[in-house]
């Protein structure tokens, strides 16, 4: 875990934050400034700054994190109405967390 970074902090349970999904590797919970009705953070637990840092030993992971967002989107209803999901990459890709984080968002009518 590193030190300073947020989502570390919210995802090893140091701050009160709502999961809406757990389990060893992972956590799932609300966008504080969502974009759409729908919009949610799969974190792994283990800090990862960016998609530029991972390693091919990484692929599990980034597996579970897709995975774990199309459950998500069934269980909020808009697995069949579409969903999108964005990984955003340095400052320059709208990175503003540099924790790897997946942003599943949707609910759009």
């Amino acid at each position: 875990m590193e030190k300073d970074c947020l989502f570390c902090k919210i995802a090893n349970g140091r701050m009160d934050t709502e999961f809406l999904y757990e389990n060893e590797r992972l956590v799932v919970f609300r966008d504080i400034h969502p974009h759409a009705p729908v919009h949610l953070l799969i974190v792994p637990k283990r800090h990862i700054r960016s998609i530029n840092d991972l390693v091919p030993g990484d692929s599990d992971i980034l597996a579970e994190m897709i995975l774990t967002a199309k459950d998500m989107a069934k269980k909020e209803n808009v697995n069949e109405s579409g969903y999108k999901l964005l990984f955003n990459v340095e400052k320059g890709g709208g990175q503003v967390i540099f924790h790897l984080h997946l942003h599943l968002i949707g609910g759009w009518n």
